[in-house]
């Protein structure tokens, strides 16, 4: 954002950045930008907290009143909550099938009542949420040793189908859990630590690595820092 700031300035397009990396903005020095000491992916700071939200507006459109370039700092940090959500998985249904199958198939209403509510999916880059067993099964059988080469998946995106099923789950997850808006890294802690899907694309992560697969198409099958 801050380079494309550059790009729109150029154009007579003023610019106001919403930063949540303080390094990269200092770096590049776009005209005007606000940092935000918020968890990523939450640039306004908390859910369902109007009045903390327009507070941060308000502080970023006042920089438009600046030549720039400026840096300035919202005086609030917000810390991420990474405690996995507490939602309660599906039972086996069919004990012949991989877990990780077994376990879409179950959350496969909430998410679909997911979908109805909000309008709206994130699944959709490689595959639908009819591929997300499939492709978990693909998973499945790398991590149990079959070769990554011979058993692609959908379009052999790694990365892009992996995104769908994890918004699969979270969009599903989001639908079962009750109470206040979870924290920023909740959803993702609760992927890859507590249900079949997230233990099975790590362990198809680790033998692609093992099977000496491109850097970029394991690594980025999850988040750096897992």
């Amino acid at each position: 954002m801050s380079v494309l700031a550059h790009v729109f300035e150029a154009a007579g397009i003023a610019t106001v950045v919403l930063a949540s990396m303080l390094e990269v903005v200092q770096q590049v020095s776009p005209p005007r930008a606000l940092y935000c000491d918020f968890p990523l992916g939450r640039p306004l700071g908390r859910p369902d907290d109007a009045a903390f939200q327009i507070d941060v507006l308000r502080r970023a459109f006042a920089l438009l009143d600046s030549d720039g370039p400026v840096i300035e700092t919202h005086p609030e940090t917000i810390e991420s909550d990474e405690t996995p959500l507490a939602c309660t998985l599906p039972p086996r249904d069919d004990p012949n099938a991989p877990p990780a199958v077994d376990e879409a198939r179950g959350l496969r209403a909430a998410y679909e009542r997911a979908k109805a509510k909000r309008g709206v999916t994130a699944v959709g880059r490689a595959i639908d949420a009819d591929g997300v067993p499939d492709a978990l099964a693909i998973l499945h059988s790398w991590d149990e040793g079959a070769s990554w080469k011979e058993n692609p998946l959908p379009g052999k995106n790694t990365v892009a189908v992996c995104h769908d099923i994890r918004a699969y789950y979270e969009e599903a997850a989001l639908e079962l859990v009750t109470g206040p808006p979870p924290g920023a890294r909740a959803a993702e802690a609760w992927f890859f630590e507590s249900t079949e899907a997230g233990r099975t694309v790590q362990g198809a992560r680790r033998a692609m690595k093992d099977q000496d697969a491109p850097f970029p198409f394991w690594f980025y099958m999850a988040p750096a820092h897992r």
